[in-house]
């Protein structure tokens, strides 16, 4: 069978369809990314993960060797992904691209330094967090307040006292285009035990089982509001539970990565998703 060759994985249940790209010869276009990911005509999706050198890609500035090129499933371009960057990391070490088990993923929001464990979990130095702000949300007819997260991609992290399983997620939130211009992450937080529970609506997306920047976003947003610069929180989600420190403004996460499926696309469908 000749075909173009993917792998399918996810990091707690937000699932990527992996394209090994190293010469960037793929024509990635967003009509494609919609089609990969979309559960029905497509392999099934919250987003597109694109690995290709560093170097191919024209990233100046980076000392890595492999680029993270993340796409959202409604075909546009992301900055960063967490999840993503997890199962990024683990194919670059099953796939024999890499000899270490630390190394640098390159992203459009800069370089990720990782460390792939012996269990395949993966710890992923996530960068700065900044709170920026307090904005506001309308999701599922109700309105909420939250504080504005950068983490490479925005956020809007809104700790509530209402069960966050009981919020209506399928329709985009209603957001202040102001304060987040070229759209934003919306985190539905409950503290439980000393940890947070939560739920997010991705941009470009919709309602994802997990969201890896969202745990840094809603880490760094608790310690805030509680006046700590430091801490470490255990975040639970729909698609299960990943680790996140946050010091000095930088954050590391730790969670799973998993591969699922592997094969081949048909030139035939790829040419009839121009």
């Amino acid at each position: 069978m000749v075909g173009i060759s993917f792998r399918k994985g996810h990091g707690t249940q937000n699932d990527f369809v992996l394209l090994p790209d190293a010469d960037g010869s793929l024509d990635l276009t967003p009509a494609r990314v919609r089609a990969l990911c979309d559960r029905r005509r497509g392999l099934g999706a919250d987003g597109v993960l694109r690995v290709v050198r560093a170097s191919v890609a024209g990233l100046e500035g980076t000392a890595a060797e492999w680029f993270m090129d993340y796409r959202n499933a409604d075909g546009s371009i992301a900055e960063m992904c967490g999840n993503g960057v997890r199962v990024f990391a683990r194919y670059l070490v099953e796939a024999g691209l890499t000899s270490n088990r630390a190394f640098t993923v390159a992203t459009r929001a800069g370089d990720r330094a990782v460390q792939v464990h012996d269990d395949m979990s993966v710890t992923v130095r996530m960068g700065s967090v900044r709170v920026t702000g307090e904005s506001s949300a309308v999701v599922g007819g109700v309105a909420v307040r939250g504080l504005a997260v950068d983490v490479g991609n925005p956020h809007l992290v809104c700790v509530v006292d209402k069960d966050v399983s009981t919020f209506d997620l399928r329709d985009q939130p209603q957001y202040d285009e102001a304060d987040f211009p070229h759209g934003v992450n919306v985190e539905l937080v409950n503290r439980v035990d000393g940890a947070l529970r939560m739920r997010v609506h991705e941009r470009g997306v919709g309602e994802t089982r997990a969201c890896g920047t969202g745990t840094v976003a809603v880490t760094a947003a608790d310690l805030h509001l509680l006046g700590a610069s430091e801490g470490s929180r255990a975040v639970h989600m729909p698609g299960g539970r990943v680790d996140v420190r946050v010091a000095t403004g930088e954050a590391t996460m730790t969670g799973p990565a998993e591969f699922v499926a592997s094969g081949e696309l048909t030139d035939a469908w790829w040419a009839a998703q121009q």
